[in-house]
């Protein structure tokens, strides 16, 4: 059997063991393991308040009260205990998503703050087939009972945007 280690009663020299670069306390390595071993110990400290799963998700978002939402008298059902508001930054949200079949009510704005700059609505796809919002003008959106169709998917090539001034598109 061949082996680099001394075996059992074998007291010959091991070069690895007798080695001068190796013995304490004036050698460059262990010094270099030593700073090395700080200097690992300290980046990884640094690094330790970086890690993604110690951040905090950011809080849920809080109701609020903006609009007054009536329920017109004909119609039974607490419609408008169940539509809640929140803000999205510059936008008033609309919960809808627990409403289903057919309702109404009326928005009312605060006469001091006046209406938001932009109102969105969430809807639940398959509850509602269609929300119409009327204002100072009519304006109907069909809800898709199987949510919004995808305009792209993961293995789409190319996505080509358009604009235009003019009412209709070249063709």
């Amino acid at each position: 059997m061949v082996s680099v280690l001394p075996q059992g009663g074998d007291f010959g020299r091991a070069d690895m063991l007798n080695d001068p670069v190796s013995k304490w306390p004036g050698s460059p390595r262990p010094v270099a393991a030593a700073v090395a071993s700080v200097l690992l110990c300290a980046g990884l400290g640094a690094c330790a308040g970086h890690w993604p799963w110690r951040q905090r998700a950011p809080p849920a978002p809080q109701p609020v009260q903006e609009l007054s939402i009536q329920q017109p008298a004909a119609l039974t059902g607490s419609a408008s205990a169940q539509i809640l508001q929140f803000w999205d930054r510059n936008t008033l949200l609309l919960d809808l998503t627990a409403l289903s079949g057919e309702g109404a009510v009326t928005l009312t704005a605060a006469a001091a703050r006046g209406w938001p700059i932009r109102l969105e609505f969430r809807v639940q796809p398959g509850s509602i087939a269609r929300l119409e919002v009327q204002g100072r003008e009519r304006v109907v959106y069909q809800v898709p009972v199987q949510g919004a169709p995808d305009a792209y998917g993961h293995d789409t090539p190319q996505i080509t945007l358009r604009w235009s001034a003019a009412d209709g598109f070249a063709r």
